[in-house]
């Protein structure tokens, strides 16, 4: 036998390998998971739970595989669900998606095309359905290999049949509080699209416009404000030279100085403020010769500056001083304000541009011209009668739809709509608005500025047009009266249509006549008319995604879904406080009353390391599924719990590397903490010193993380975890133990204390990195000795310790001595570096030190003298009071041949029929005497 044989080394095979594997290891893990039904065991477990927590999933839309944005967003959710399980909760997920809308629409009818065929609405409508689930298959698959746990058997589905008719019903109950109509409108238009867009479905993106001066004659002057002036002109500005055919009026703020400016025999009128800037571009010697109130101004008419008609002086308080001339062209058609200002002064609503974005009949000579030739043809035109002034390209944050980027355009038309400024009906007193912004006060939002952020967005947004004219989603449940055309907005009818989508799914109110879906003998409450027609609009597919706190929370569409409304959690990307969060406040709050969440948590864009968005035509995209099958899901939920979400998130290859790195520290430490405990059966014996900290400090680890993950706060949680492998026990408890744990009897107090401690460290850092590292925490928990093993470590339950525990441990005399110890310790470490490499000397345990410290730290050190040695890597170690200093000296002891330290009790014993140095701890372990 040699001496090594009788070293209690960890075994190797008693451990999780060092190489992880995880890429082959982790789909074993997650087999046997769907085999023993983890998630339903998870539920059954948790059953009788003191509190529970609902994260209510926001639907990704089933266009094509997942991307890292939405791997990430998925993962997170999933942090927050595990987290929440293991401190105890009942937290069940039902994942959803979102299958309705135009991008399904458009890749389905691109395949059409491609085939030179043109679908009817009910075989696009089917393209489309098998489209969406195709995608929803390979999504569920792609998401449990990211390591999500939920309900995958039975997730929600916006094109489910039940789904859908409570989507109908959501409407019902909206009609019946009074927030829906339908009216004419200036709505975001896409030409390019076809159809109606919402608020939510805008982004902004830098464009170039040609920007016009453009001078309007004046045609009467009711008045007289311009009586002592001839050839008087008000000159405007505008970035949308398609929208001068529609111009109907000029609009002057009231408040304003608007000045009369002579240039060359013509009279100018601007606002007083902009004079000097509008007319050097304009350009030639000007002169102001006199001012006027805005509000003089009022009823005063111009003529149009291309057509023979008037455009009427109005006022409006919108108008500014910051760019322009101080004069609003007004087009009520095609601009919010433009139409409320028309509607103030009896302007009709001229709206002379298709859905296509062509110029019809009502726009005289350039019928047929298409939106974005008017910057060439308005403008030539404007040129040739002799009244544009300036005109030049001007970049500024244009409308474009979020689907395809393209631009978008203002266009009036007949559109259904969600009131938010009707009598909230639960209290007339207020609006809907105003019961909205009382609930967005009562929200938590992760972090603090999404509070003001969402606010402001509810304080300003207009009625919500919830209409689309498009095939695919869910067919808006309107009969209108055959010969009238007035709309049935009756919660019967609508009841009626719900009945038979529940049955027959959405694509049924395309294909079944009215008089088979309505009762028999229904007649329009309004008119009397038996016979109808239907509405051809579908909801916008937000309206889809907003109802999703009614079908899922409420139960209706699945009753094992059912929970408490408003729910604990929304999470989603920061862009939804224009999207989900908005459409959902809107439609819980005109339904039950109050928001549908406690809380909203929120996470940036995810981009590459130079903060590129990332797209396939600059190489920089990075495929989480690819990353699970190089590196490992657990390597990407590590880097997603490595990265500040609050902001936008880098992602490439190289962080990944290093997300690596950070988990091989991780790995490394649960593995060694696993390997000392191959023979550990229990201990209830007195604790060495050290290990007894040890076990403390992973207390506090416990406290600190739980409470970062009840805020969400994944990122401190990876760094307190990593940190404690990585300082208190890699860079420390685990070095100073091994003298102990390899060479002390097998059954000693002292070795069985350091057992007992690794083993109440390692069942914490187990479960408290289940949340993040599901895959790893299965496999360490899976070989944990001594312990009451359930199915799966995602079923057990991370206790902290209570309050007045938690407080003495953070007051504690031993944590405080072991700080300074390290303190003192790190003094030496850095010092004896720099002599050893000056002395020559290889090995720290072939060196005495000598060290003073103050009086504080002596105290501490007193604590451990018996182990400094052990615990500085060297021979010995001696200390008294004084300033700090440290001086080395090479050791003189012997080195004990056993556990290869320099002691002085080291001596010569025969032991195997050699003469060797030994320890005294190493002849009694040996059985010498």
């Amino acid at each position: 036998m040699s001496l090594k044989d009788t070293l209690n080394l960890p075994d190797k095979d008693f451990t999780i390998p060092m190489r992880a594997n995880l890429p082959q290891l982790e789909p074993k893990i997650q087999a046997k998971w769907e085999e023993t039904g983890l998630y339903e065991a998870i539920q059954g477990a948790r059953k009788d739970a003191k509190e529970s927590f609902v994260l209510h999933d926001g639907p990704p839309y089933t266009n094509g595989p997942i991307h890292i944005g939405t791997a990430l967003n998925k993962i997170l959710k999933d942090f927050v669900v595990k987290s929440q399980t293991v401190m105890g909760k009942r937290a069940p997920y039902v994942p959803g998606y979102d299958n309705h809308g135009l991008p399904i629409e458009q890749a389905v009818l691109k395949k059409f095309h491609e085939q030179k065929k043109e679908p009817d609405v009910v075989e696009l409508r089917k393209a489309c359905r098998e489209h969406a689930e195709h995608y929803l298959e390979i999504q569920t698959k792609q998401f449990e290999r990211l390591g999500v746990l939920g309900m995958w058997d039975r997730p929600y589905t916006s094109m489910d049949f039940r789904f859908e008719a409570e989507i109908v019903r959501i409407f019902k109950r909206l009609v019946e509080n009074g927030y829906v109509y339908r009216g004419l409108r200036p709505v975001l238009w896409s030409p390019t699209a076809q159809t109606a867009l919402a608020d939510t479905e805008i982004i902004y993106k830098d464009h170039t416009s040609k920007a016009i001066t453009v001078r309007f004659p004046l045609r009467s002057d009711p008045n007289g404000v311009f009586d002592a002036y001839s050839d008087v002109y008000c000159l405007i500005w505008t970035t949308t030279p398609w929208t001068i055919p529609a111009n109907l009026a000029v609009a002057f703020h009231p408040d304003f100085d608007y000045d009369v400016v002579r240039v060359e025999g013509a009279h100018y009128v601007l606002v007083h403020e902009l004079v000097d800037a509008v007319m050097a571009k304009v350009g030639g010697e000007y002169e102001v010769v006199g001012t006027v109130k805005g509000n003089e101004i009022e009823g005063v008419v111009f003529k149009h500056p291309i057509f023979d008609r008037d455009s009427v002086a109005v006022l409006a308080d919108y108008v500014t001083t910051e760019d322009g001339t101080g004069v609003v062209h007004t087009a009520p058609g095609h601009g919010r304000d433009d139409f409320y200002t028309g509607a103030k002064y009896g302007l009709p609503v001229l709206c002379p541009v298709d859905e296509k974005g062509i110029l019809t009949e009502e726009a005289g000579e350039f019928a047929g011209v298409s939106y974005k030739d008017c910057d060439k043809v308005v403008v030539d035109r404007l040129r040739e009668v002799g009244n544009l002034l300036h005109v030049e390209d001007y970049q500024h944050s244009y409308p474009h739809a979020e689907r395809d980027e393209k631009p978008v355009i203002f266009r009036a038309t007949e559109q259904w709509f969600v009131g938010i400024d009707q009598p909230f009906h639960l209290d007339k007193s207020k609006t809907l608005r105003q019961k909205m912004l009382e609930e967005v006060d009562g929200v938590k939002w992760y972090p603090d500025s999404g509070y003001k952020r969402f606010r402001g967005m509810i304080e300003g947004r207009p009625d919500w047009c919830i209409s689309r004219q498009r095939p695919w989603g869910v067919g808006i449940p309107v009969f209108y009266g055959a010969e009238s055309g007035e709309p049935v907005l009756d919660p019967a009818a609508i009841e009626a249509v719900a009945k038979l989508i529940e049955q027959r799914g959405s694509d049924a109110w395309y294909s079944v006549a009215p008089d088979d879906i309505l009762p028999a003998g229904y007649k329009h409450p309004g008119t009397g008319e038996t016979e109808f027609r239907k509405e051809t609009d579908v909801f916008d597919v937000w309206f889809d995604s907003g109802s999703t706190w009614a079908c899922v929370l409420e139960g209706n569409v699945e009753p094992r879904w059912k929970d408490n409304i408003p729910c604990d959690l929304y999470l989603e990307g920061s862009d939804q406080h224009r999207g989900w969060f908005n459409v959902s406040m809107i439609i819980c709050t005109a339904c039950r009353g109050t928001e549908p969440y406690h809380e909203v948590l929120t996470h940036g864009f995810v981009t590459d390391e130079k903060g590129m968005k990332m797209s396939k035509r600059l190489g920089n995209v990075v495929d989480p599924i690819q990353v699970c099958e190089k590196h490992g899901a657990d390597i990407l939920r590590l880097w997603a719990s490595s990265v500040d979400t609050s902001d936008d998130v880098p992602c490439s290859d190289a962080l990944l590397q290093v997300a690596g790195e950070h988990y091989r520290r991780i790995r490394n430490t649960l593995r060694f903490l696993l390997a000392n405990l191959y023979d550990y059966d229990g201990y209830d014996g007195e604790e060495e010193k050290i290990d007894t900290w040890v076990g403390e400090s992973a207390e506090l680890l416990v406290a600190d993380c739980l409470d970062a993950y009840s805020v969400y706060d994944f990122t401190r949680v990876f760094r307190r975890v990593h940190e404690f492998c990585d300082r208190e026990l890699s860079s420390f408890y685990l070095d100073a133990i091994k003298d102990r744990m390899y060479c002390d009897g097998k059954d000693w107090p002292s070795r069985r204390s350091g057992q007992r401690a690794c083993h109440e460290v390692l069942v914490r850092l187990t479960k408290l990195v289940a949340p993040i590292l599901p895959h790893t925490a299965e496999e360490v928990y899976d070989r944990i000795p001594c312990i009451e093993r359930m199915a799966s470590v995602h079923m057990e339950t991370l206790e902290r310790a209570d309050k007045t525990r938690e407080a003495q441990l953070r007051e504690s005399g031993l944590g405080k001595s072991v700080s300074r110890m390290l303190d003192v310790r790190e003094f030496v470490s850095a010092r004896l570096e720099e002599w050893k490499n000056a002395a020559g000397i290889k090995d720290t345990q072939d060196i005495d030190v000598t060290l003073t410290c103050a009086k504080e730290d002596v105290d501490s050190l007193d604590a451990f003298r018996h182990d400094l040695a052990t615990f500085f890597r060297v021979a010995s170690v001696q200390y008294s009071v004084g300033e700090r200093n440290a001086s080395f000296v090479q050791s003189g002891y012997m080195k004990c041949e056993r556990s290869r330290v320099r002691r002085p009790d080291v001596a010569i014993v025969e032991w195997g029929g050699e003469e060797l140095p030994l320890s005294e701890r190493d002849r009694r372990a040996l059985g010498i005497s």
